[in-house]
């Protein structure tokens, strides 16, 4: 049976970070750009293993869980990741956010793996701007292997650019390439002050919206959190912007699990974290029931407004 959580939010995906390792250092992440970036590697210690995943994913699919995304860090950091995707429950959509630096070699594999569909983080089309931003000389590699995810069928490839003064004049461009070439699409993905603490990077994303708008094709406005969605040329542009908005935590259905095998029930909160124990079959499930029972929506309920127009954090949730 799908769990239902008390603001009415069925659980359907799961979002599995494998490892907090990452070959990029991104200025607008928090905690990226860690350990042991050489290449490729087996788990370590204290990441979950390839079993732990697998174990993970087969007591959920019991959940009705039909949509799983691995993460990171840089999932591909992990030599298993082909292996994991392999063993994935036959009933889920397989998804992988990756900032694409190792995906021109492993591309093809992923798909016979069985690996649904792939967004690949790229924040600037300009070699320069994308060094300074991500901390990294891997342009050319992110380039290839976003041409080989598309070459191995992995369409549309979404291309993930966050939003925010280091990267608005890149957009234009940005939306100028995914119109141009067939397979794949643009999230424009809204920049978060409050994770990272620049709020004088923030930028007004009405703005791109009302820009958007006035270029694109045609505009479709979807169902879940009435996103929309602008296609220009051969592509498609979609914003998605969280902040300040009651309606997008609404739409939620993912539990996040991290890397060492705690599961929250909030990507952007780390005070709901739960350990799965020895993560048998017995530890998860009850983990995950009580992290379903548990969730909160992050802006309307976790953050509420306070008496100045802001946000500040509801006490009855501090702790729990």
């Amino acid at each position: 049976m799908v769990l239902v959580d008390d603001f009415g939010r069925e659980v359907t995906g799961v979002r599995i970070s494998l490892t907090d390792r990452c070959n990029f250092d991104c200025v607008y992440c928090h905690n990226e750009g860690l350990g042991d970036t050489r290449g490729p590697m087996d788990a370590s210690d204290a990441e979950m293993s390839a079993d732990d995943v697998v174990r993970f994913l087969e007591v959920v699919e019991g959940y009705g869980v039909e949509k799983v995304k691995f993460t990171g860090g840089e999932p591909m950091l992990r030599a298993d990741l082909e292996e994991i995707i392999r063993r994935t429950p036959d009933s889920m959509e397989t998804s992988l956010t990756t900032n694409g630096t190792f995906l021109g070699d492993r591309a093809e594999d992923l798909v016979a793996a069985g690996l649904d569909r792939v967004n690949v983080s790229q924040d600037a089309l300009d070699p320069e701007a994308f060094a300074q931003i991500t901390k990294s000389g891997a342009y050319d590699k992110v380039m290839e292997g976003v041409k080989a995810a598309v070459d191995a069928g992995l369409t549309p490839v979404k291309l993930n650019m966050v939003v925010f003064t280091k990267t608005a004049g890149h957009v234009e461009e940005m939306v100028e390439y995914v119109a141009e070439n067939e397979g794949l699409q643009l999230q424009l993905i809204q920049y978060m002050p409050e994770l990272t603490g620049r709020p004088e990077w923030n930028i007004d994303i009405e703005r791109v919206h009302r820009w958007l708008a006035d270029l694109a094709d045609e505009v479709e406005v979807r169902d879940m959190h009435h996103r929309r969605r602008y296609y220009v040329g051969e592509g498609m542009v979609e914003i998605v912007d969280p902040v300040e908005n009651p309606e997008f935590c609404a739409n939620c259905h993912r539990v996040r699990v991290t890397h060492e095998g705690y599961l929250k029930g909030c990507l952007n909160r780390n005070d709901d974290l739960r350990p799965m124990g020895e993560m048998t079959r017995a530890d998860i499930r009850e983990t995950f029931e009580a992290v379903v029972e548990n969730r909160v929506p992050y802006y309307g309920e976790y953050l509420v407004r306070d008496g100045d127009d802001g946000w500040t954090i509801n006490e009855e949730y501090i702790g729990a």
